[in-house]
């Protein structure tokens, strides 16, 4: 089974990602994905969060981004966003005007792109549904096939459709019902001015049916979604990893290569996490109590324009003899880590994460167990799907937990459980097991099956 040929085709695609990492990083693996069989694929944002993207990439060789054409929107400069450590909330509400501005000042550059692109051949657009606005504007151009990509898994659309009825929709009858306060009301606000229902064709999903397969079939049944063509082509990073940046490689993938096979937690929160200073030594205290080998990534949420971060003199601060006291156990990384490289790395064993669905794609690809402390967001209905579902993980904190402070013996229990208890072996070698079938399902499985669907149905359109 092969693509088909597309030297002939005139078909170009449009893909228009959401602005913030999670978003950005899954949107832009999709398009390099997309362009490597063959499809002139454009990227549009502005060019703050083109640069983020291409900066925080991981896994391509060094010329893959020679077969995007990024269109670098310029914006006036970006409203102030430092991240608060003592917010009452986990959401990163700094983020919102920011992402206000942004869609404000893309819309009208977006809007002449889509003609100008669709204005010779048939235009596939991709885009996120927090970027409705694009589908809106396309509508009335009849040479736009237009394709949602969602960046979050089917079974928390499922838990949304109907938030008045509490469903079982798994067969070991684990309840995916909407969950409380996983973000604050303005950004409820924000949300449903951004992301609404917009004509499309389909949508696509970074999961595989591995992973997913149950819940895809579901929501494939539910008002709204019938009719529609749903392709699960994930994990759409890379599988392999191949080292995109020129020149030294990163510290800490220098220190696991000093580590024992399957030995190193990785603990990092993703982009959009600040925790309190107190939260801080807590973890820092568990990580040194459990005596098993970390790496542990310490920064704050990101700001609006990641080239005008902060010095970390906070987080440098909080854990003056930290470095010291755990020196050839673990290590550090103050800022952003090669994650996809350290997850992929023979050495490392677990990943403690906040749970957003790229950093639990990206972990259960490499067939890593997962330790769940969700933030916001689709957070906690991901950790559930990992601890209850498919087993694969434990938890660190409890949602019904969300407003106290973790002690460190929890995080010690947690990382003991998965590296030194029975029970551990047993969850390391499901972790195991399901990176070996999600890779299947790429390399000519179902992953690889529905991205020749979604590849094969677009090429028929003239």
């Amino acid at each position: 089974m092969g693509y088909p040929n597309l030297q002939d085709n005139k078909i170009t695609i449009l893909v228009v990602p959401f602005p913030a990492q999670g978003h950005l990083n899954q949107l832009l693996h999709f398009s390099l994905l997309l362009s490597s069989h063959g499809f002139p694929v454009h990227f549009a944002s502005s060019s703050i969060h083109n640069h983020q993207a291409r900066y925080r990439l991981r896994g391509w060789t060094s010329t893959s981004l020679h077969n995007i054409t990024f269109h670098d929107i310029p914006i006036p400069s970006l409203p102030p966003s430092t991240p608060n450590p003592n917010s009452t909330h986990s959401f990163p509400s700094h983020l919102v005007p920011v992402w206000e501005f942004v869609i404000h000042h893309l819309r009208s550059p977006i809007c002449s792109l889509l003609h100008s692109l669709s204005s010779s051949s048939p235009l596939i657009l991709v885009h996120d549904p927090v970027m409705s606005f694009v589908s809106d504007d396309a509508f009335s151009i009849p040479s736009i096939h237009t394709f949602k990509f969602q960046c979050v898994p089917a079974n928390f659309i499922l838990s949304y459709l109907d938030e008045s009825t509490s469903k079982t929709y798994s067969d070991n009858h684990i309840l995916f019902s909407p969950l409380p306060d996983i973000v604050p009301e303005e950004v409820w606000t924000f949300t449903k001015k951004y992301c609404y229902e917009t004509s499309s064709e389909g949508m696509l999903f970074n999961t595989s049916r591995t992973i997913d397969g149950h819940f895809i079939d579901l929501l494939a049944k539910e008002d709204g979604f019938v009719g529609k063509k749903i392709f699960a082509v994930g994990p759409v990073s890379p599988l392999t990893v191949t080292d995109y940046k020129s020149g030294p490689r990163h510290p800490c993938l220098e220190w696991l290569d000093k580590q024992p096979l399957k030995s190193v937690v990785y603990v990092a929160f993703g982009s959009t996490t600040t925790m309190s200073d107190q939260q801080i030594k807590e973890i820092a205290l568990g990580l040194e109590k459990s005596k098993q080998r970390f790496i542990w990534v310490i920064r704050e949420a990101d700001r609006g324009d990641i080239s005008k971060e902060g010095e970390l003199t906070r987080e440098k601060s909080l854990l003056l003899d930290f470095d010291k006291r755990v020196e050839g156990m673990g290590m550090v990384v103050r800022g952003w880590a090669p994650q996809l490289d350290i997850l992929a790395h023979g050495s490392t064993a677990a990943f403690m994460s906040h749970c957003g669905w790229n950093s639990c794609m990206e972990g259960m690809s490499m067939g890593v167990a997962m330790l769940t402390w969700p933030i916001h967001s689709d957070q906690p209905s991901n950790a559930l799907l990992i601890t209850d579902y498919l087993k694969v993980g434990v938890i660190v904190r409890e949602w019904d937990k969300r407003d106290e402070v973790l002690k460190w013996e929890k995080v010690d229990e947690a990382i003991r459980k998965v590296m030194v208890d029975k029970e551990g072996l047993e969850i390391r070698r499901r972790a195991k097991d399901l990176g070996e079938k999600i890779r299947d399902s790429i390399e000519g499985g179902s992953s690889y099956e529905q991205l020749l669907a979604f590849i094969n149905y677009i090429s028929g359109f003239k």
